[in-house]
C-alpha cells in the first residue's frame, strides 16, 4: 500500500463569481434545467422534486442554500446530481463544465470566511494555477434534519 496521496478529481461549477468543486465520485450526472415540481412545506432552498429517468429526485438551489443573491436560470444553469448516503439529490448551479485534478498539497483548510458561503460547508480551498476552487463538504451542505426533510419529499 502506498503512502502517496492521489490527486482528487473534482467537478468544477459556478455560483455567482466563485468556482466550487465536488468530488467526481459523488456526482452521478450533470443535467440541464428541467421541470421541477414544488413541494409544500419544504425548506426555502428546496425547489422541489424532478423525475430523473424514473427516479423522483429532490432538488435544492445552492444559491439559496448559501444565501447568495438569486438570479434567473440561463442556458448554462445545470443540476448536478449527487449521491449522499445512497440518496440522490440535485443541486442547481449557475454552470458546470470542468473536471480538474487537484493535488492534495494544493488544498488548504477552509478559512473562517469564504465569500458568502458558510465555512462549515467547505472542506478546503484549492489553488490551481490562477484559480481558487472552494471544495464543498457535501455531507454538511444539508444538516441531518434538512437531509431527512429533503428525503421525505420523494
Amino acid at each position: 500500500m502506498s503512502d502517496v496521496l492521489q490527486d482528487e478529481k473534482v467537478i468544477v461549477f459556478q455560483l455567482k463569481d466563485e468556482e466550487y468543486g465536488v468530488p467526481v465520485n459523488a456526482v452521478g450526472s450533470i443535467e440541464r434545467m428541467q421541470e421541477i415540481t414544488r413541494v409544500p412545506r419544504a425548506p426555502h432552498f428546496v425547489k422541489g422534486v424532478m423525475n430523473l429517468r424514473g427516479i423522483v429526485t429532490p432538488v435544492i438551489d445552492l444559491r439559496e442554500r448559501f444565501d447568495i443573491e438569486d438570479t434567473r436560470y440561463t442556458e448554462s444553469t445545470r443540476i448536478i446530481i449527487i449521491s449522499i448516503d445512497s440518496q440522490q439529490i440535485g443541486m442547481i448551479v449557475d454552470g458546470a463544465n470542468d473536471v480538474v485534478d487537484v493535488p492534495h498539497d494544493h488544498i488548504e483548510p477552509s478559512p473562517e470566511v469564504v465569500g458568502s458561503v458558510n465555512a462549515d460547508y467547505i472542506k478546503g480551498v484549492a489553488k490551481i494555477e490562477q484559480r481558487l476552487l472552494i471544495l464543498l463538504n457535501l455531507e454538511l451542505v444539508l444538516s441531518e434534519e434538512e437531509f431527512k426533510q429533503v428525503n421525505d419529499l420523494d
